[in-house]
Parts: C-alpha cells; sequence; structure tokens
C-alpha cells in the first residue's frame, strides 16, 4: 500500500525537529545534519524535488551563546533565534557543499501565508528555487515575529507549504518513532478522529515548540487536503530514503480520497478569518449535505468587521464552524440583507453584485 501511495511521490515537504537536530547538549550535530543532506541529495538525484524546513535556530542560538535554556523572554527569545539562524544555515551549507548541492534560505511569519499575494509570491519563489536545483530550507522568522503573528511551530509550517505547493507527500522527522499505542507505532491512520488525538503526548521537546498533538495536526492538514503524510524518528538510519522507497516506517496518514484545489486549500487553512456569519439549520443543510452556496436567506446574525472578498467562518445554531469561505459582501452589508431573498438584495442595497453571500466555489467545508 505505501508504495502505491509514496514511490510515485515528485515533489515533497521534509520537517525535521530541533531536538532530531541536537546533541543531547542543545548543540547541532553536523553529524546528523550530513546524514539528512545526503538522503535529500540522493532522492534528488532520483528526480524528487525537495522542500526542507528545519527547526533549531533558538536551539543553535542557545548553544551559541551558552545559555542554560531556552529564555522565558519573548525579546530574549527572539534575539537567540537571530544568533542561531546564521549557525543554522551554516551547518546546512557545509553539508550540502560536498554533495554538490546548493541551499537557500527562506524565513516566513503566518501572515505570509494569510494574505492572498504573499501567498502566491513564495510559491513563485519555491517554484524558482526548484528551477534552479536549489533545495529550500525553511524556518519561522522568530527574530521578528510576536506571539500574536507566529504560527507557532514547524510542523504547521511544513503543512501549509505541502498544501501551497500541492506537494506529494509530507514528511515529518522527529525524535519519536511515530504515533504510538500501547508501545508500538501505528503504522497507518485513516482518519484524525478523537481516539487517535488522544494518543499525542502533551508535553512539548525541550527545544522545540510541537509536540506529537501538533505533528498529528499537520499530517491531518495535509491529508484532509488529499495528500499522504508520515510521522517517523530523523534517529532511524536512512530513514527519508526508507520512507520514498515505500517501506513501513513510522505512522503514515492516508490522503482523503479526492484532491482539494489550490484556492481550496488557501481557504480553509491558511486565511484568517475576520469574521464569522450565522446560519440557519435549513443552510447549514444546503452547505454541508447539498453543496449549495450560502444565500442571505439563509443568514441569521453576523460578528465581526470584515470587506468584500474577505475570509469569514460560516457557523451554525450552535456556533460550530462548518465551513470558510470568501464574502461577497462586507460586514455591514450582509447584516442589511440577512434573511432576505435574492431578489431583495438591490432594493436594500441599491446594487446587487452577487445572488449569494458566498459562493460555492469560494467555500470549503470545516
Amino acid at each position: 500500500m505505501r508504495q502505491n501511495i509514496i514511490a510515485k511521490a515528485r515533489r515533497i515537504v521534509v520537517k525535521v525537529g530541533t531536538n532530531a537536530l541536537c546533541d543531547a547538549n542543545g548543540r547541532l550535530d553536523p553529524a546528523i545534519v550530513s546524514q539528512l543532506a545526503q538522503q535529500i541529495a540522493d532522492a534528488r538525484k532520483r528526480g524528487v524535488r525537495v522542500i526542507l524546513v528545519a527547526s533549531g535556530a533558538v536551539g543553535a542560538g542557545i548553544a551559541e551563546l551558552d545559555l542554560e535554556g531556552r529564555p522565558r523572554l519573548m525579546s530574549m527569545v527572539q534575539a537567540t533565534a537571530a544568533v542561531g539562524q546564521g549557525r543554522l544555515m551554516q551547518v546546512f551549507h557545509d553539508a550540502f557543499k560536498p554533495l554538490g548541492a546548493k541551499v537557500a534560505q527562506v524565513l516566513l511569519l503566518r501572515d505570509d501565508f494569510e494574505h492572498r499575494r504573499r501567498y502566491l509570491n513564495i510559491r513563485n519563489t519555491l517554484g524558482a528555487l526548484e528551477s534552479l536545483g536549489v533545495t529550500p530550507i525553511i524556518n519561522e522568522n522568530d527574530a521578528v515575529g510576536g506571539r500574536e503573528i507566529t504560527i507557532g511551530d514547524n510542523d504547521v509550517v511544513a503543512a501549509l507549504l505541502t498544501n501551497m505547493m500541492r506537494a506529494d507527500l509530507l514528511v515529518l522527522l522527529s525524535n519519536v518513532e511515530g504515533v504510538i499505542k500501547d508501545s508500538k507505532v501505528v503504522e497507518v491512520v485513516e482518519q484524525l478522529d478523537e481516539n487517535t488525538r488522544s494518543l499525542a503526548v502533551q508535553k512539548r521537546s525541550s527545544l522545540g515548540t510541537g509536540g506529537m498533538g501538533s505533528k498529528m495536526s499537520a499530517a491531518n492538514m495535509v491529508a484532509m487536503a488529499g495528500e499522504p503524510a508520515v510521522i517517523a524518528s530523523a534517529r532511524m538510519p536512512g530513514a527519508l530514503t526508507r520512507i520514498l522507497a515505500g517501506e513501513t516506517v513510522g505512522t503514515l496518514f492516508l490522503p482523503a480520497k479526492r484532491r482539494m484545489s489550490s484556492r481550496a486549500r488557501w481557504i480553509a487553512h491558511a486565511s484568517k478569518p475576520l469574521g464569522k456569519i450565522m446560519v440557519d439549520e435549513g443552510a447549514a443543510k444546503a452547505l454541508v449535505q447539498d453543496g449549495r452556496s450560502l444565500l442571505p436567506s439563509g443568514v441569521t446574525a453576523v460578528f465581526g468587521e470584515f470587506g468584500r472578498g474577505d475570509t469569514v467562518s460560516i457557523i451554525d445554531i450552535n456556533g460550530r464552524q462548518i465551513a470558510r469561505g470568501l464574502t461577497n459582501y462586507s460586514s455591514a452589508d450582509v447584516d442589511r440583507i440577512k434573511r432576505l431573498k435574492t431578489t431583495q438584495i438591490a432594493k436594500i442595497l441599491g446594487a446587487k453584485r452577487a445572488d449569494e453571500v458566498v459562493h460555492r466555489n469560494n467555500l470549503t467545508l470545516a
């Protein structure tokens, strides 16, 4: 099964965690980086394009500054990341150079994904780097991102990039062998339900920001979009090579049968909802079960301020999000035309931009 799902992958995103790159003292381990670089170079020779998401800037900074542990003040974390980022890239550069491979650094923030134009710019830049034969090395820009705009961990970055680039596979390499149940690795996750989520270890690593919960969420984000994901140990010799060969390594998250479009991926996972639209039971059924657009007649309430073209959450009468979409009307206009028929829109607003508040083509289900 794995060979059928994975062996045909031609573009992959690989994320390696901080603890997986560092030794017991929290210092970057060049030997581990070199092993990873060799596997990536081998994959590229076989025609597989690789985008690498590498944590470790803060950990590298801690070691470089000889700190006792991760700082608590955000400004000190940012400063430590700024020191460590250069060291991190130096180690990767030195590991890839003997293999005749070149690397590039790309630092991102959450709002780079949320804004459609920047989102497309990132995609174009990564595509250009691939055409040059360069391996992009991505990291969250910890040096300038505050708590309110940082993504939180590179597992999410990797998932967002996988969806952005429509990569064929996401590989999350860490210091654990995969999802563990009863002391054994769960080989396959068909659907991330509550029982599977309960297997996540809540404690994060000492240097990193993500735990098994974030890895499972990231893998599920990709699987929902229609691509497979694997969580495995970076310490296993040849882990990436073995995964790409279709061997039973780590935990495989099976992809949904239907692949999301690029636009739907951005709406569902990257864009930031600026408000909420509550709908009645009839409209909820039309959206979820019948695949219909959202009409004014089904809207019962509007929350927040948003403009035409912004992303909004669509919630049911219990406040549960059932969909996200791009609205054709501002929050003020939606509030004025809620519960009305489409034939009444022009009379109330002076003009009718569209029959739908959110068109089905600009909507994704939660």
